[in-house]
């Protein structure tokens, strides 16, 4: 049985901790799609990515945090391996609520380039734990 060190403990509990705030999200996308707040089509979409992009990479991150603990990693590579994806679940949904705020927007704002961090903290986070396995 693998074990689970008390660093991946305790990220796993203020993870967990997070589902309170992707909640929080639901409930505002329910506001949003039955009109009870105003939103511009293109904010709709980028609420709904930035929505599910929170949900599944909060999982894929609590997995990678595991499973990183059966790699014989160290140092900043573990770090990458357990945490990256964990980063990138707060960077890229970040980046698809903040570039859309604002009444009436019609185009992201220049918030959008916490999409393009957010993507290679995940590459990078996946990538290099997948590579020791």
């Amino acid at each position: 049985m693998l074990e689970l060190t008390d660093a991946a403990r305790i990220t796993a509990g203020v993870v967990a901790l997070s589902i309170v705030a992707i909640e929080s999200g639901g409930a505002f996308m329910l506001r949003v799609v039955t009109g009870r707040e105003e939103a511009t089509e293109f904010q709709k979409s980028f609420y709904r990515a930035g929505h599910a992009h929170a949900g599944v990479l909060v999982t894929l991150g609590l997995v990678c945090l595991v499973l990183g603990e059966a790699t014989d990693l160290a140092g900043l590579w573990r770090w990458l391996a357990q945490t990256g994806v964990l980063v990138a679940a707060i960077v890229m949904p970040a980046g698809f609520f903040l570039a859309a705020l604002g009444a009436g927007r019609e185009r992201p704002n220049r918030f959008v380039a916490l999409l393009g961090i957010g993507a290679v903290l995940l590459a990078a986070g996946s990538r290099r734990w997948a590579s020791d396995c």
